[in-house]
């Protein structure tokens, strides 16, 4: 497989913390990211939840505020309907 370089400039103790744990995973700065874009490719979106979506969920939900609980997690259980179940 072919590979391309690629620079990024990164804060200096963010790379320090990140590279850190990836040695404590036993991995490099190369497999990490390596590993981030794969993901993001098989998901097709970003692996992990980011303010953007957050808000766009709550402005969504927005005219449901005070009237029902839209929990942060989706995949959560509606406990508060289960009585209608």
């Amino acid at each position: 497989m072919a590979t391309t370089n690629i620079n990024i400039s990164i804060d200096t103790e963010l790379n320090d913390r990140a590279q850190h744990i990836f040695e404590a995973l036993g991995l490099d700065m190369s497999t990490a990211i390596n590993m981030l874009l794969r993901k993001t490719i098989y998901q097709q979106e970003i692996p992990f939840e980011t303010p953007v979506e957050k808000k766009n969920r709550n402005a969504a939900f927005g005219c449901l505020k005070g009237r029902i609980n839209v929990p942060d997690d989706f995949n959560q259980p509606l406990d508060d309907f289960k009585e209608y179940m």
